[in-house]
């Protein structure tokens, strides 16, 4: 019975997190003598779709690795502009 009860509480916790959602943040500096070499700055969101979209995050939209529609138009475009630089009437 135990068990049952945990497994409800990490489910209950992700529920939470998902639907209020979490960004944890952080830099990692390297850095010689007090001269900065590299800097990487990490930001981590989890949230559900719905969640991200309420606050604006929505890059997967526009993005044409996750977006089959978007990689299309872009393709569509890359051809005008070339068959453009070739003289090619396009047929309609």
């Amino acid at each position: 019975m135990q068990h049952s009860a945990q497994s409800t509480n990490i489910l209950d916790i992700l529920e939470k997190i998902l639907d209020k959602g979490i960004v944890i943040a952080g830099d990692i500096k390297i850095a010689l003598a007090d001269v900065e070499l590299l800097t990487i700055k990490i930001r981590l969101v989890v949230a559900s779709i719905d969640k991200a979209m309420e606050i604006g995050l929505n890059w997967w939209q526009d993005d044409p690795y996750f977006n089959s529609s978007v990689k299309g138009k872009l393709l569509h475009d890359r051809i005008n502009r070339i068959e453009d630089k070739l003289g090619i009437k396009q047929e309609e």
